[in-house]
């Protein structure tokens, strides 16, 4: 009989720690539920994914209930013994697609990161990034697989990691945005996945590339954890091999070509012989034949005074096919103008990636692990609300150059 796949509908802290070990004592399957989702998209993502059984009880002092989801069950690939958890994929459009990671490939994770991150004998993680992801999720997976002792928080607050800190957290994971609001000089090791981590940083930040479908993250400041191996394709895209990776996808559906992932993402060689990650193919900007990356244009426009944060994505243009946008958070009154934008760029990067069109906006819609929603600001409406508020149209050149 194949094993069950329950949804563990509970904030980060004991109670779930305790649920997901009950459930693979069960030999069943553990699928973390995101815990910000309003009912509808709740209910979206079980159907989606499908669980068989639904633990909800926050009470760690009492036998958790699993409540019955028949109801909100799709018709699914079957589930097999040795798989572990079913993580939904943070994709801000579409279904969700349930990845499908095995008890070997989670112990592969924890043993690869232990090995690279080195072992101390205090060590003592810190969870306080969203269970519900992947690098969230891995730090408790991580801990239970090693034996190493665990603190998880329900959710990042820089006054609690601090204290968690002071009480003998030593490992931590967080996003960008949550590094910068701490003392690194805390913890012996921050592991930062997500968005990019800063180009300057402590040297025990360690920045970390990898996907739901690798199991977390499985290269470290360029490079590949043991028994990961990393191709580039000719088209440029980056390709993973390794003991961590998924088995499957909820529907059955097995991504890997060879043993090989495709993990969509661009990336090459640096001269030392590390691995530069350059972006999302689908995020790349295609102007009057040129290829333009958002996030080195970003890098730049972010170190302009009067800009508090921004995204760049592109937006359709009839003669040019995509116009590179930027989506300014000005930090003060005055915003910076497009020229200053497009002059700051051209110090930089080559004349086409200046940005043609500024939009400002209130906010920059991001995903729970720090990453720009490009899509939600493009399709906003210029002059209304959208993901990224109240937008200005600030103009546009006529020319990627």
């Amino acid at each position: 009989m194949s094993p069950r796949l329950v949804a563990i509908d509970l904030p980060g802290g004991p109670a779930f720690v305790t649920a997901l070990q009950r459930v693979w004592d069960a030999g069943d399957v553990a699928f973390p539920v995101e815990q910000r989702l309003p009912p509808a998209a709740r209910d979206v993502l079980l159907a989606a994914i499908g669980p068989d059984a639904v633990v909800d009880s926050d009470d760690p002092d009492t036998t958790i209930p699993m409540h019955d989801a028949s109801e909100r069950r799709s018709p699914r690939a079957p589930l097999e013994e040795g798989d572990a958890l079913v993580m939904a994929t943070s994709g801000s459009t579409g279904t969700p697609k349930g990845v499908v990671l095995t008890h070997d490939a989670v112990a592969a994770s924890a043993v690869a990161t232990s090995a690279r991150l080195g072992r101390a004998d205090d060590d003592h993680w810190l969870a306080c990034l969203p269970l519900s992801h992947i690098g969230g999720l891995a730090v408790v997976t991580r801990a239970l697989t090693l034996g190493t002792r665990l603190t998880v928080h329900d959710r990042f607050d820089a006054g609690a990691v601090a204290a968690a800190a002071a009480s003998g957290a030593t490992l931590v994971s967080l996003v960008k945005t949550a590094l910068a609001r701490v003392d690194a000089a805390t913890f012996r090791v921050i592991v930062v996945g997500g968005a990019p981590a800063p180009e300057h940083r402590a040297q025990n930040v360690v920045a970390t590339y990898g996907l739901t479908e690798t199991g977390s993250g499985v290269v470290y400041d360029g490079r590949p954890l043991d028994g990961v191996e990393v191709r580039i394709a000719e088209s440029g895209e980056i390709h993973l091999r390794g003991p961590m990776l998924l088995r499957a996808y909820r529907d059955g559906t097995d991504p890997k070509v060879g043993g090989w992932l495709p993990t969509g993402d661009q990336g090459r060689w640096n001269d030392d012989g590390s691995l530069h990650v350059i972006g999302r193919r689908g995020d790349m900007i295609i102007t009057g034949g040129e290829n333009v990356w958002p996030e080195p244009v970003e890098a730049v426009l972010r170190s302009h005074p009067l800009v508090a944060d921004v995204a760049v994505a592109g937006t359709d243009d009839a003669e040019w096919g995509q116009a590179v946008t930027a989506f300014v958070v000005p930090s003060g009154p005055t915003p910076p103008t497009l020229e200053a934008l497009r002059d700051a760029v051209k110090a930089q990067l080559p004349p086409y990636c200046a940005p043609q069109r500024l939009e400002l906006v209130t906010a920059i819609p991001r995903t729970s692990l720090g990453k720009p929603r490009r899509s939600a600001l493009v399709s906003a409406p210029s002059a209304a609300g959208g993901g990224g508020g109240p937008r200005h149209r600030e103009g546009r050149h006529a020319q990627p150059g």
